[in-house]
This record gives structure tokens, sequence and C-alpha cells, in this order.
């Protein structure tokens, strides 16, 4: 019997028929899930899954070429089936196709292509960036104007549940099969000394005249590359660059080529000539009538240069001329310095007034300063051009125009005059250009071989001369030296000699004063001696009177003749006596006697013997 159950009706039911209702629900349960896919349409989506729905008919089709539906035609539907349980997806009517959710790696991004929406403009080639939550919501992408082919936009690190019917993904893993390379597929990194000189490859055209395209504000860096386009950007090569750093680039919108930041070394300053910028306006002034300078950031020359040190310049719209700030040495000779500015500079060949040719070397030391060297690029374009269009013709030109007015000796013996007028004058000449002339030195001066052949054959016979005339002096000096030597030698004898005739003269002085005196002294005594005489006499003759009277004339006789004796020392008794006895040997002992007497007496001179 069976009672009718309403809301509020409770049926009491014994437990064993409870038993049996619960047994034959669950059996119910399991049987639906097991039929489920057939009787109910339920898919199940796993969560790293995403459930690709296609329609196998319905009461109308798609529009011609387009692909995915939205208005539930037939074919590829535009929703998908998110992770989870779905019902009422008939197996007659859908064919439901699981794929794995997209990965992106870190480190890398992914192009998308989609294969349905509006057509690419003819001016772009690659499709707008739609506001479509990264490409996993394809209705939104179609319905808001997104565009079949390439895309704007990428993928950057993550997971997304795409739409695969819709958009194609290509990673790293698939780079090899789109025809790419998988480093296009990684971040673009910039390294620290380096910059990234960008080319687009979408957008409109640059203007005409223009190399690059302007500066765009506002697109990160070309990572917002939909910001970019929007923002007048233009297609081929960029002013603006990548400083260092790590970048999501779309590479089919953007191409970077890294190079070295540009080094202005010591000693040296950059003078920037801007092919690309805001419109040219001279800041140059009216003194200066020889070129233009411009502000940073303009075309043309910019008035403030760079100075040593590292610089993030675009060198494929800027060219920057370097500059030294030292002093710079050109030589007109066979040497080249290490800068090579005089590489083409030779000796120059000039012709005297006497009409000899011949080469001289010179160098030139000049200096540019850090201030005028843009002027100095304004003006003659690099330095370069400098050394080969203003020096060299000024330098070249000064000697020979003064060549003309000398000889060729001239030039040699006034060498130094020459030197000191050519520094005038080119330092003159170069002041016009803006450039220092510190010193012109001239070097070697190769006279004609045969006018130095003659001038060497006069000198070397000058040059004898000078030598014979030097020999012929130190001949005559050593005979002089010889003849003073003689003359010292012999010089104690000649004062010997001349203080002997000094003497001699003085002793005959003497002699003749003493004759005199003698002369005089006998003249007087001779008057004086008669008196003396007679006086004598009488004296004598009265002692001798005297003596008779006192003692006769016999015995004063006797003692005269003593006195005589003892005065004149007369021996009376011989020293030797000599006798004939012995035997006639007396006369032989009186000799040796003699003899041995003269040995132990010496005889004063000129004393004889009594």
């Amino acid at each position: 019997m069976m009672a009718a159950i309403t809301s509020n009706t409770f049926v009491a039911v014994a437990p064993e028929v409870l038993g049996l209702i619960l047994v034959g629900g669950v059996a119910v349960l399991v049987g639906l899930v097991l039929a489920g896919p057939l009787l109910l349409g339920v898919v199940l989506i796993r969560e790293r899954q995403v459930g690709i729905v296609v329609k196998r008919f319905a009461s109308h089709s798609l529009p011609p070429g387009h692909l995915i539906a939205l208005a539930g035609e037939a074919g590829y539907q535009a929703d998908t089936l998110a992770p989870g349980l779905h019902f009422r997806y008939w197996r007659w009517q859908y064919s439901i196709t699981k794929v794995p959710a997209v990965v992106v790696p870190q480190g890398e991004i992914a192009l998308v292509v989609a294969a349905d929406g509006a057509p690419i403009p003819a001016e772009r080639i690659l499709g707008q960036v739609i506001d479509c939550d990264k490409f996993q919501d394809a209705r939104k992408f179609l319905t808001g104007g997104g565009e079949k082919g390439r895309q704007l936009g990428i993928l950057t690190a993550g997971t997304y549940r795409i739409n695969t019917a819709l958009f194609k993904i290509i990673t790293s893993a698939e780079a090899l099969e789109n025809g790419m390379q998988p480093e296009q597929l990684m971040l673009h990194r910039v390294e620290s000394d380096q910059v990234g000189i960008v080319t687009t490859l979408d957008g409109r055209p640059i203007e005409p005249g223009e190399i690059a395209g302007p500066l765009i504000p506002d697109h990160q860096n070309f990572q917002d590359a939909q910001a970019f386009l929007a923002g007048g950007g233009r297609r081929g090569l960029q002013e603006q660059i990548l400083l260092s750093g790590t970048w999501n680039l779309n590479p089919w919108f953007v191409q970077v080529e890294s190079v070295p930041m540009l080094q202005i070394p010591i000693g040296h300053v950059g003078v920037v000539i801007s092919f690309v910028g805001q419109a040219h306006e001279d800041v140059s002034g009216i003194e200066f009538k020889h070129g233009d300078l411009v502000n940073p950031g303009h075309k043309g020359v910019w008035v403030t240069p760079l100075y040593p040190g590292k610089h993030p310049v675009n060198t494929r719209i800027m060219k920057t001329e370097l500059v030294p700030t030292t002093n710079i040495v050109l030589n007109w000779a066979s040497r080249t310095e290490s800068h090579n500015y005089d590489a083409k500079l030779s000796s120059i060949t000039v012709r005297s007034r006497d009409g000899f040719a011949f080469n001289l070397d010179v160098a030139q030391i000049i200096h540019v300063g850090a201030l005028d060297a843009p002027k100095v690029i304004s003006r003659v374009g690099s330095m370069q051009n400098m050394v080969d269009h203003v020096l060299q013709p000024i330098v070249g030109n000064y000697f020979r125009n003064s060549a003309q007015y000398h000889t060729v000796l001239d030039f040699l013996s006034a060498r130094s005059e020459r030197q000191t007028d050519a520094a005038q004058h080119i330092r003159a000449a170069l002041a016009a250009y803006d450039v220092q002339a510190i010193d012109t030195l001239i070097g070697d001066i190769n006279p004609p071989a045969s006018l130095m052949e003659t001038q060497t054959d006069r000198k070397i016979a000058e040059e004898q001369r000078k030598t014979y005339e030097v020999q012929e002096a130190a001949q005559k000096q050593r005979q002089q030296l010889v003849r003073e030597t003689a003359v010292a030698d012999i010089q104690q004898q000649v004062v010997s000699a001349e203080q002997g005739v000094n003497i001699a003269e003085l002793q005959a002085d003497a002699h003749i004063k003493q004759a005199t005196g003698e002369a005089e002294s006998i003249r007087l005594k001779a008057g004086g001696d008669a008196e003396a005489i007679r006086a004598t006499g009488k004296a004598r003759a009265e002692a001798y009177r005297a003596g008779v009277e006192a003692v006769g004339a016999e015995g004063y006789t006797a003692i005269q003749l003593m006195q005589i004796v003892g005065e004149r020392n007369i021996r009376i008794i011989p020293e030797f006596a000599v006798n004939g006895t012995g035997g006639g040997t007396g006369m032989v002992d009186g000799l040796l006697g003699l003899m041995m007497r003269d040995q132990l007496v010496k005889k004063p001179a000129g004393v004889k013997p009594v």
C-alpha cells in the first residue's frame, strides 16, 4: 500500500526498508555517474587543463572567413571549459578536447598568433593589443577588435588557459618549429657597459628627410608596443636607446643590437654631430661665421662636447669626432706619430733663390682647447681634415715662399731665424681656425748632394789649412818653448855671469878708485916722504951717531946685524947637518929629512922656504 507524501508528512519506515532504499540510491547514483557522459553530457576538466569545445552542428553556421563561433554556430567555440565538472555537453552535439595549460618559464616570453579576427591594416604587420586577459578570453579578443595573425602582445612568465583553437602559442620549446631561434624568446639583456640600439619592425614609415624615429614617451622602453604605436611610433631605426637591464621585448616588433658605450679617452673630448633631433637652431653667435653650433638634442654639431668617460650614445644616429686636447705633434718627415694624423705628410720640397731644390723636415706642435673643439669640427669636419686641408697648405706654402728669398746656405746658416719667422707666421694663420700653434721646429735640411760635396771639399780644405796653421803655430810654440827652456837652464849661469860682470865692473871701479887714491896718496906721500926720509935719515944719523958714541962703531954694527937677522927670520943654524961620515949616506939622509919635513909641515901658499 502506498501513501501520498507531502512536505509536512513524515512516514515511519522500518530500518530494513531504509537500508534497501539507501542501497538502491547509491546504485542509481553510481549508474548515473557511469552513464553521465552519455546520459547527462558531463565533462571533467582538471586543474592544469583547458577544455576546447567544438560544436558539431547548429541551426546556423559561421560567417565566411571566420573560425571561432561566438553565437553558438557550429565549429570551434570561443569559450573554453575551465577546470571542474561541466554538464549537458552531449557527445552527439559537442566534441571536447582537453589541452594542457600554457606555461611560460621564468626568463622567457611567448609569442601569440591569432587564427581568427579582423584583418590587420596595411600600414601594420602585427595585430593590435586587445584587453583580453592575456589572450585567455577569446570572446573578448574577438569582440574587442582583435586582429588575425601575429600579435603585438606577448606572454611573460606564468601559466595561462589559452584557447589553442584561436591562439597559437610559441615558446622557446617550439621556436625551431616556427623558424625562430630559442634565444629570441629569452628576455633581452643589455649589459652594464653597453647600450641597445633599437630598430622597430612595425609602425608608420619614418618621415621624409629623417633617418630614425622620434622619441616616443610612455612605452616602457618598447615593452608596451601598443603604447609606442599609439604615440606615433615609426618603423625603423629609433633615436631612443635601451640602457643596461633586462627587457620583455617582442622579437616580431623590435630588434636590439647591443654595442659598447662610447668611450672618450683621457686627453680628448668628443664633438657630437647629431643627424636627428629637434630643428636646427644656430647658437654659435654672429662672430663665428664659418659654421654653426646647436644645443644638445638638436640636429647639427653640439656646442657642448663630451668629456672623458663612457657615454650612452646612439652611434647609428650620432657621429662623435674625437679631438685631442693635449699637444699634437705633426711631422713633415718620414716618421709618423701614433695618432696618424700626419700619415700623409712628407718632407717639404722647396727651391732656393740660387735655384737649388732641397727637402726640409718640419715638425709642427698644435693644441685645440676643449671648448674650441666644436668650432674646429663645425668648420672643417674632422681633425684629419684640419691637418690635410688647413695645416698642410699653410706650413708647406710658407716654407716654399720663404725659400725663394734665401740661398741654401742661408737656410743652413740662419736656421734659427727661419724657424722663428715660421712660428710667428703659422701661429697667426692657425688662430683664425681656433687652433693654437705652440711651436714650429725645423728638422733636417737636405741640400743637393753636388752642392754639399763642393761645400764639403771647401770646408775640408779650410779645415786642413787651419790644421796646418795650428801645426805651424804649435811648432813655433815648441821652438819657443825649447828656447825658453834652454834660457831657463842657463839662466843661473847668465845671472852668475851678469853678477860677475857687475862685480868685475865694481871691482874695476874700485881698483880705479883705489889706484886713483893710491896715486893721490903716493903723490901726497911723495911730498911727505921726502921730508920723512930726510927726517929719518937725520934721525938714523943721529941714532947711529949716538950709538957709535955709546958702544962704539963695531959694537953698534953688531947690534944692527942681529936686529936684521931677527926681523928677517934668517936661520943662522941649519936644520940638517950633512957630514961625510957613515959610508956616504949623509946626503941621502938629508934628502929624506927634507921630504918628511915637507909632508909634516904644510907651508902657507905663496911662502917660499928659506
